[in-house]
């Protein structure tokens, strides 16, 4: 078991403040010697042994008590990060709902000005459906060209086929 450095002073500091009464008797001739009979060593041992069961007690205490702080402090931190992510994600929601609102806005603002000016402009009108048609009867004209232009391809390579094979290759 490692031993603690505070245990060892605070064994010094309580052994210290215990009476002793191992002290000379101030009113005793000098040669008269106070010794200490079994019975208060053992009286002084037990209260030792009491002192440092109390102190290990209070030390064991203190780091129940500083581990449960921590533990609070730990889920304190983790609970105001996680409201501080709800409160971001809010904002950013209601940011999006924001830039949503001004691009439908947007878009709405386009489309009645689209719309007035079409309402206004019946000449443009009909010029852009007429331009819608032209453009409608030229894809169909280029289409037509592009299929013309794929059969002569196949017969020219049908008839090179047929040449360099002979005739009755195909027959």
């Amino acid at each position: 078991m490692k031993r603690h450095p505070v245990l060892a002073v605070a064994f010094i500091v309580v052994a210290g403040l215990l009476p002793v009464s191992v002290q000379a008797d101030p009113n005793a001739a000098p040669t008269q010697n106070r010794t200490l009979s079994g019975d208060d060593l053992t009286i002084i041992g037990e209260r030792i042994r009491q002192t440092g069961a109390q102190l290990r007690a209070d030390l064991k205490e203190a780091r129940a008590r500083l581990e449960a702080q921590k533990t609070h402090e730990a889920e304190e931190r983790a609970r105001k990060a996680e409201q501080a992510m709800r409160e971001k994600r809010a904002q950013e929601a209601r940011e999006a709902q924001a830039r949503e609102a001004a691009a439908r806005a947007a878009q709405a603002e386009k489309e009645r000005r689209e719309a007035d000016r079409v309402r206004k402009d019946p000449a443009e009108k009909a010029r852009r459906d007429k331009q819608a048609a032209l453009l409608a009867q030229s894809a169909q004209k280029d289409e037509a060209a592009r299929r013309a232009e794929a059969k002569r391809k196949a017969a020219e390579a049908l008839r090179q086929a047929r040449e360099s094979t002979g005739a009755r290759a195909f027959d």
